[in-house]
């Protein structure tokens, strides 16, 4: 057996070894997930990197400048909240947090451990109801609730481990071509912060999580048509992982109808008595 062949075997064992202690099946999704990389983790990180973002923008002047949606986006964000703990109840733990970022950007993003941020640009471009800005947080705290960061970063570090065994059985192909390999693995989209069975998953888990808080998930739709003449035709680039805009829409108006009965359920249960039927139809705002 060649030195490099017996070196090449081990790193391939190290790599399955570490995929079988790695896989978990998520208790929400029932999807198998490589977390190699645990949720303290990147909780941790994501705190650090969090203070970094406010810190900057509170230099820049440019945090929570505007009173009125600012505490707009934190009440929407509070009853989101609320439905992601009664989901996932380790997340009762997590410090949860949102600020508004005077940003002429359409984005929106939350952390792993619910550290969260929205965009003026968002607030801008569209325009959003309140059940429409619910449909945009929670898609994003839906990739939180479902440890989506800590898959990825799993995948990352599974990507290298065999990168790393490729260019020991086969140096040439890491001899001056390490970025066309690593960029053929990004193509691939191994490396991308969410796949697209993660943006379908946040899609479905987050369109719930504003259900359930009394928003209409009809609202996901008319978002969704808002998203796309802001970005003049084309998808944002934070969405850019999604499917194709003619499939998504087709999924989302299915999950909407499903999720109906669940939204009329949290909508009259915050309907003082005897304003239900007036309000009907009626998205909270």
């Amino acid at each position: 057996m060649k030195p490099q062949t017996a070196v090449h075997r081990r790193w391939l064992l190290v790599s399955m070894a570490l995929l079988l202690v790695a896989c978990e099946t998520n208790p929400i999704t029932g999807r198998t997930q490589v977390m190699l990389v645990p949720d303290s983790a990147l909780i941790q990180q994501s705190s650090l990197a969090y203070q970094q973002v406010l810190g900057e923008a509170k230099k820049a002047r440019v945090l929570d400048t505007h009173h009125a949606q600012t505490q707009r986006v934190r009440r929407i964000a509070q009853r989101l909240i609320a439905e992601a703990k009664a989901l996932r109840p380790e997340t009762q733990a997590w410090q949860w947090e949102v600020h508004l970022l005077d940003v002429d950007e359409v984005n929106a993003w939350c952390m792993a451990g619910g550290k969260m941020a929205v965009y003026t640009g968002l607030l801008k471009a569209i325009k959003p109801t309140d059940a429409e800005l619910a449909v945009v947080m929670g898609h994003e705290i839906a990739h939180a609730v479902l440890s989506h960061q800590a898959e990825g970063a799993s995948t990352s570090v599974l990507t290298g481990i065999g990168l790393q065994a490729a260019c020991v059985a086969e140096p040439s192909l890491c001899a001056g071509a390490t970025g066309q390999l690593t960029g053929l693995v990004a193509e691939l989209g191994i490396l991308r912060p969410h796949g697209r069975s993660q943006e379908m998953e946040a899609d479905e888990i987050g369109l719930m999580l504003s259900a359930s808080a009394g928003y209409d998930p009809h609202a996901s739709l008319t978002l969704w048509r808002k998203m796309a003449q802001a970005g003049g035709g084309r998808v944002p680039e934070f969405l850019s992982t999604h499917p194709s805009p003619e499939n998504r829409q087709q999924h989302l108006a299915q999950l909407a109808e499903q999720l109906m009965p669940v939204y009329e359920r949290a909508r009259q249960s915050r309907t003082p008595s005897g304003k239900t039927q007036q309000r009907k139809g009626r998205s909270p705002q």
